[in-house]
């Protein structure tokens, strides 16, 4: 299997699709609402989810992953994108923060074992398919 990617480039693709989040909500809300509404952090959560989970079905990462040029690929073997339905359960377990923060030495989190992922530099994955 394909060497997981660095914690450093996982960080900065968390910062990127968090901070996209917050802007779609603010979009919706305005910056007035976001600050003053209680609930505008369970909406950024929500958008963080959603948005991660549809984009990690189709394109193999959320937007920030895909900015910093990582994928998450089925760990099985196949150089595929895990299907909606994982896609959805493994953002809802980082969502928790737990899951991510509980790890195997390869770099795998409680969230990539449980839906059988790995979070991989988009150029290992490339080199790997030659």
């Amino acid at each position: 299997m394909i060497e997981t990617a660095s914690w450093g480039h996982r960080i900065l693709a968390l910062a990127i699709d968090w901070v996209g989040s917050i802007l779609v909500v603010m979009a919706f809300i305005g910056l007035d609402g976001w600050i003053e509404d209680p609930a505008s952090g369970l909406y950024t959560l929500g958008v963080f989810v959603l948005q991660s989970a549809i984009l990690l079905a189709l394109a193999g990462g959320s937007f920030g992953q895909l900015v910093t040029r990582l994928r998450v690929v089925r760990y099985d073997g196949v150089p595929r994108p895990v299907d909606l339905i994982r896609a959805l359960v493994r953002q809802v377990l980082i969502a928790l923060v737990i899951p991510p923060l509980v790890f195997r030495p390869d770099g795998r989190g409680l969230h990539d074992m449980a839906v059988g992922s790995a979070v991989v530099r988009l150029r290992d994955l490339q080199g790997a398919a030659r």
